[in-house]
């Protein structure tokens, strides 16, 4: 038996700067710091920077007057923004700089007179944050009907943007029925906001699945991007199964199995990577051989906040 491992796989650079920023914000400000949501969707994660002194809350309103805040890596709106600000909270945004960009796309589009019509998937907090960037109300489309079916005033001036962590093959269907129905569509690349995290992870399933009879994707079950992983080996015909840790494994999965598949989402660390492989081969024995597949060298990095850089 082997365990093939995904490349890239686990943190992107927009986590690995959330995390750091939290991290810190601690070193400086000393504790606690208050996070409003989870960081990254990761409870491992999230688990370990409560042990380091953060606190983390669903709205800034369970934050004390002037304390240090942290935004998420999923990004606010502006009226969280407003919010924080007449709490006098001292705030330290985190948002991914990929997630920033799309804020910035809807935006502009508004400030163009287009009617917005928002890809991505209905409570996320980053469909939630994006769509409280604009003053107007966005059109979400979760799927393909919705595609077929929306309503738009003005279909003479509309333009797209989507949330970051979607499936790029679905998000490019969805899009393939718009361009149909809105001749007049803004035109752009399909997975034009979509992160290259996110593409990479899924293009490493893609091949993961030419050699696996079986998919694990280390994940919390609300990752958008992990659960993504998950339905794209469903996809390719594999059993595949979205676990928090090494605890979640039924050794019933491997019956008949020679070849593993193991990837983890973009908030996930290689801790628990190792964890599971730790896992099986306790289960099987050591001499369960691991592998990696080629795939690519991410060197994407994004500067931390400018109030927790040294000297600022």
């Amino acid at each position: 038996m082997q365990i093939i491992l995904a490349k890239p796989r686990g943190f992107c650079a927009g986590v690995r700067r959330a995390i750091e920023t939290v991290e810190k914000a601690i070193e400086k400000f000393g504790s606690p710091v208050y996070v409003r949501h989870e960081i990254v969707h990761n409870k491992f994660v999230v688990e370990s920077l409560k042990k380091k002194g953060a606190i983390f809350v669903n709205e800034v309103d369970k934050i004390p007057r002037g304390a240090i805040t942290i935004f998420s890596a999923h990004g606010v709106s502006d009226q969280v923004e407003e919010d924080a600000l007449k709490r006098g909270l001292d705030v330290i945004d985190a948002t991914c700089p990929l997630v920033s960009k799309v804020h910035r796309e809807a935006k502009k589009h508004e400030e163009e007179g287009y009617e917005i019509i928002l890809i991505g998937h209905r409570g996320h907090p980053e469909v939630e944050g994006t769509s409280g960037r604009v003053k107007k109300d966005v059109i979400l489309v979760t799927n393909e009907d919705d595609a077929r079916n929306i309503c738009i005033k003005n279909s003479d001036k509309i333009a797209f943007v989507t949330q970051t962590t979607l499936s790029v093959d679905d998000t490019k269907k969805i899009i393939d029925i718009l361009e149909e129905r809105f001749p007049n569509l803004q035109k752009g690349l399909a997975t034009k906001d979509i992160c290259y995290a996110t593409q990479n992870r899924q293009d490493a399933v893609r091949q993961l699945a030419k050699k696996a009879d079986i998919l694990l994707v280390i994940g919390a079950q609300n990752s958008s991007n992990s659960n993504r992983l998950r339905d794209l080996g469903e996809e390719y015909n594999l059993p595949s199964y979205l676990i928090n840790n090494a605890d979640d494994i039924d050794e019933k999965w491997f019956n008949n199995i020679e070849n593993i598949g193991l990837t983890a989402g973009a908030s996930a660390p290689e801790i628990l990577v190792q964890e599971v492989i730790d896992k099986i081969k306790k289960i099987f024995g050591e001499t369960v051989k691991v592998v990696d597949i080629e795939g690519i060298d991410e060197s994407v990095f994004f500067a931390l906040p400018k109030k927790i850089r040294k000297n600022s």
